[in-house]
């Protein structure tokens, strides 16, 4: 047999793993039933789901039917940036708050992107400053700094 798709070979591996893995560490909690559900049972369940679409993936790519395509070159750069603006976001959202910590995570994330356009990123991190407002301070009244320590009184 051989492989046609790499790319669908290398996700229906990992799907597996992260499936599986998930699957054991679940096993060693409280199941339950499914009318009286335990801690185990929905990461259980799920982590089998996980890994039986990672087999019919893993399987598919051996298919003569399957497109012939190989994984491209790994790009540590863009892996670095989307990291690093994670990072970015925990150091900015103490000392600067969550409205610029939100927009500069947005933004440093997007620019990693071929298709990166200004516009279309300040209308992205205007969504995501409003949702996430909405969602987490409006709507389940967490309390985190909105703006920059030297703003605030």
């Amino acid at each position: 047999m051989k492989i046609r798709n790499q790319r669908d070979f290398g996700a229906g591996i990992m799907y597996m793993v992260i499936g599986l893995f998930f699957t054991i560490v679940a096993s060693q909690y409280q199941y339950g039933t499914a009318a009286k559900m335990g801690p185990g049972y929905f990461p259980f369940w799920l982590g089998l789901l996980m890994a039986a679409i990672g087999l019919l993936v893993f399987i598919k790519s051996f298919s003569a039917t399957a497109v012939i395509e190989s994984i491209p070159k790994f790009n540590w750069r863009i892996i670095c940036q989307i990291t690093g603006a994670v990072v970015l976001y925990g150091l900015l959202l103490p000392r600067m708050g969550f409205l610029v910590a939100v927009v500069v995570l947005v933004f440093v994330s997007a620019s990693a992107s071929k298709e990166f356009t200004w516009k279309g990123t300040a209308i992205n991190a205007a969504f995501l400053v409003s949702f996430t407002y909405s969602v987490f301070v409006l709507g389940l009244k967490l309390q985190f700094p909105l703006l920059p320590v030297f703003l605030q009184q």
